[in-house]
């Protein structure tokens, strides 16, 4: 640090830019725990845990979950989109199970697992 910086910073009290700067630069971290207690009988504990940093520092030390957050990112319209496809697909799927299975019905073919469960019922009706 030069020397003219450092007889700026004792001349003048660091002011909220300085601080910020600071902070943002180097971190913060602020932690703590409350918890509520009745008749020393643990009803709550919350835990706090507070970071605050640039970008940039928070990528250094490996804190970079906002690439990844749907909500933040242009690939949650890509996800969006591939869940409504998906969940189309299922509904076209499941319609055409039961139609098989409606299918089957009718001609006497019913599938085996149909009937086994269909005996099984059956069972459980006469035994009560």
């Amino acid at each position: 640090m030069s020397t003219e910086r450092s007889t700026l910073i004792t001349a003048r009290p660091p002011g909220l830019v300085d601080v910020l700067d600071r902070i943002l630069d180097k971190g913060l971290v602020i932690a703590g725990d409350i918890k509520v207690s009745l008749a020393n009988v643990e009803l709550l504990t919350l835990q706090i845990r507070l970071l605050v940093c640039s970008i940039d520092k928070a990528e250094q030390i490996g804190l970079n979950w906002w690439r990844y957050d749907t909500n933040l990112t242009t690939r949650a319209e890509r996800a969006e989109a591939e869940n409504v496809e998906l969940r189309e697909r299922l509904l076209e799927l499941e319609q055409e199970i039961r139609k098989l299975g409606a299918a089957a019905r009718v001609a006497g073919n019913e599938p085996v697992a149909t009937r086994q469960v269909t005996t099984r019922k059956v069972r459980t009706k006469r035994r009560t």
